[in-house]
């Protein structure tokens, strides 16, 4: 028999869920079948695989150690790193954390880094995170099996500043929370070709296309498209370019690049949606290779659960070098904190 204590970050899941984790070599239908014929118990009492777990539950598991070891391995068995994880632990590559607490992480992501896989192959900010919690020690290889921490929010690789991701189930729940129903607000910096003098709110609908990963601005509802809001704030302009805070209003794939070039203010940088003759000056005149797109800050809402410690407060990702150098060679006289709006 195999007792399994329900620890925190495999709380709030329902019992066939945990123990499709543990008999990961199982099939389903060998688990369901187990719990039909009493095997598996949940608290001393049979069990249906529905049950929702909370923190110190008791599961028994009643097979045969040569059953365990088929579908789970040898209990107390070491665990191998994944592939990933030991190219991410092997690699210089240093987290910039923003803000850590037991729940929750908040990165200054650069751009260039994926925020998630894209390809089986890929390292990105998620695996250098977990890396970075294994090396800390908040994190235990066998603890992998039944809880993974993750980023909650996604930056396009090109572009850099603030990513979420949760320590514990409880933080990666709750961040994902208040993502879904965007009670935090997400505020970007960047720089778009022309001038804009004017604070706007600028509605529309977002049509992406799945085969070449780009998306469409229309003005009026049509088939997939999806309804989106941006607002920018002109900070500086020096007559030719524009400094701009972005509120995210509604958070869909490319949004804010595509809305402010369907405006006729590309992003600089931005080699889908921007200006290709400006984007060569730029790339001529600082090396630059990514959009000039960076998530700024974060107004978190009140909460007192997980996010208790963030709760009505305002996270900051400083900007890249790279950024404030073409701020400063373009004559965009602005600093952090100044004009806001």
């Amino acid at each position: 028999m195999q007792k399994i204590t329900v620890s925190s970050n495999e709380a709030g899941q329902r019992l066939d869920k945990l123990l499709g984790k543990y008999l990961s070599n199982a099939p389903m239908s060998f688990v369901y079948k187990m719990l039909r014929k009493k095997n598996i118990k949940l608290n001393g009492k049979k069990a249906q695989g529905n049950e929702k777990l909370t923190k110190g539950d008791q599961v028994e598991v009643f097979l045969s150690d040569d059953t365990w070891q088929k579908f789970a391995g040898a209990p107390g068995a070491e665990k191998q790193l994944p592939a990933d994880l030991a190219r991410a632990m092997e690699s210089s590559i240093r987290l910039s954390v923003i803000y850590e607490d037991p729940d929750i992480l908040i990165l200054n992501k650069p751009a260039g880094m994926l925020s998630q896989k894209a390809a089986p192959s890929d390292l990105s900010l998620n695996e250098y995170m977990i890396a970075y919690l294994l090396k800390k020690g908040d994190l235990k290889l066998a603890e992998l099996a039944t809880f993974r921490p993750s980023v909650c929010n996604r930056l396009d690789r090109n572009t850099s500043g603030l990513v979420t991701a949760g320590k514990s189930l409880a933080g990666l729940q709750q961040l994902s929370e208040i993502l879904r129903d965007r009670t935090v607000k997400k505020y970007y910096l960047t720089i778009v070709d022309g001038v804009i003098k004017d604070r706007q709110k600028i509605e529309g609908y977002l049509l992406k296309n799945e085969m070449t990963n780009q998306v469409k601005i229309l003005k009026e509802a049509k088939g997939e498209a999806k309804p989106i809001a941006t607002e920018y704030i002109p900070l500086a302009d020096n007559g030719q370019q524009t400094i701009l805070k972005v509120h995210l209003i509604t958070g869909r794939t490319h949004q804010i690049r595509a809305h402010l070039s369907s405006t006729g203010h590309p992003i600089i940088g931005d080699s889908k949606y921007g200006n290709p003759k400006v984007n060569s000056i730029f790339r001529k005149k600082y090396a630059l290779k990514y959009q000039l797109l960076h998530a700024w800050k974060m107004q978190f809402p009140k909460r007192e659960d997980a996010l208790a410690k963030v709760s009505e407060k305002e996270v900051t990702a400083p900007l890249p070098e790279g950024f404030t150098t073409i701020i400063k060679g373009e004559g965009l006289e602005w600093e952090p904190g100044i004009q806001e709006g």
